[in-house]
């Protein structure tokens, strides 16, 4: 508008030359904010603290509150924003599990094929260290599989005390409660109605579905059970709030270690 100079402006408005030429050096974080923003997307339940956590393990030292404004930055803690709601009634009482293999859980995610064919995954949980033991697929499971299930795992680890289940036919046939009985083995059952008396599987439950279930198309049963295992490096990579941000398979090899523990 005004054909002036840089110099005249400059002095009509009172400001330094040296200013109007500065350019900021300062790092933009565009590089970190990409890699936040994928780890967000990829990720769907993880927070800025499980993201930290995957950074470092790239290598990238970088301190939690810069992750943590630049997660806010980009909007990332809108992302998701639950209601809580308070209990009406006392829970069942609880035990706190001191070691791996003390109380197992188990419950049933149903999802559907790309035709509409509905398929269910058996998922099984050790409360104690949160390893997703197992994910069985099938269009139609029985009390027989869910025993079959938990037998093919008692051959690699050992049997648990007691397995958190709902009230669903599966849990309560004659296969699985002889399979209980002969092992000596309890079966814990939730109020119905009560699913957070089986809290722990329910929030794998969560994860499950956000993360695996609602990120891929399953062409056929064999595919879904492909992805789905596939999907189970959970054990291996993510980070557990609840165990002080170590891996659930970090944290079994490691349980008896006074660090591990202490969180």
């Amino acid at each position: 508008m005004y054909k002036v100079g840089i110099r005249a402006a400059c002095e009509a408005v009172g400001l330094c030359r040296a200013t109007f030429y500065y350019r900021s050096v300062k790092d933009d974080q565009t590089a970190l904010r990409m890699k936040i923003r994928d780890y967000a997307a990829a990720r769907v339940r993880y927070g800025y603290l499980r993201i930290h956590v995957l950074l470092r393990r790239e290598g990238i030292l970088v301190n939690k509150k810069r992750v943590y404004r630049l997660y806010c930055l980009d909007n990332l803690n809108l992302r998701l924003k639950f209601k809580r709601k308070a209990l009406a009634r006392p829970r069942l009482q609880v035990v706190s599990e001191s070691r791996p293999n003390m109380v197992w859980a188990m419950d049933f995610v149903s999802d559907q094929l790309f035709d509409g064919k509905r398929f269910r995954t058996l998922t099984l949980v050790d409360k104690f260290t949160r390893e997703c033991l197992a994910t069985h697929v099938g269009q139609s499971i029985k009390g027989t599989d869910v025993a079959a299930v938990l037998e093919a795992l008692a051959t690699m680890r050992r049997k648990p005390e007691r397995i958190q289940v709902d009230n669903g036919p599966e849990f309560i046939s004659k296969e699985l409660d002889l399979w209980a009985y002969s092992n000596g083995v309890q079966l814990q059952f939730s109020r119905p109605g009560k699913p957070t008396d089986n809290a722990h599987i329910e929030s794998f439950n969560g994860s499950f579905r956000e993360e695996c279930l609602q990120t891929h198309w399953f062409l056929s049963l064999e595919d879904a059970k492909l992805k789905i295992e596939k999907w189970r490096d959970y054990n291996g990579y993510r980070p557990h709030s609840s165990l002080g941000y170590r891996t659930p398979l970090d944290f079994a090899e490691n349980w008896a270690d006074p660090v591990c523990l202490s969180g």
